[in-house]
């Protein structure tokens, strides 16, 4: 999968505001669908939906131990997120100083 490809991935996945709040409760440590149900105001069939598209996205992984499957954040998994801000940020102030530079007024 593309640089591209990936972070598409991943900014569709965080899309969605129960995404973000999964991603952000995952980021306190592994959790089975159950614990992560009972933190969220959704059932766990929903939270099993959400956690698959997170997974296909790269930004969440399941290991079994037993019978459990604990969630947890991919190491790396919101990196494509990262490089894609900053890549936007990095365009975007350098044509700010080409404009300051050419003495141009906002």
């Amino acid at each position: 999968m593309s640089n591209q490809a990936r972070s598409e991935a991943a900014f569709d996945a965080m899309g969605d505001p129960m995404r973000r709040r999964i991603a952000e409760t995952l980021g306190n440590g592994a959790l089975p669908v159950g614990e992560l149900a009972d933190r969220l105001p959704i059932g766990r069939p929903a939270v099993s939906k959400h956690l698959k598209v997170l997974e296909s996205a790269g930004i969440v992984e399941h290991t079994s131990i037993g019978t459990r499957n604990l969630y947890a954040l991919a190491p790396g998994g919101l990196a494509p997120l990262q490089v894609w801000i900053a890549k936007t940020w990095d365009d975007v102030l350098s044509e700010f100083v080409k404009h300051v530079e050419n003495g141009e007024r906002t």
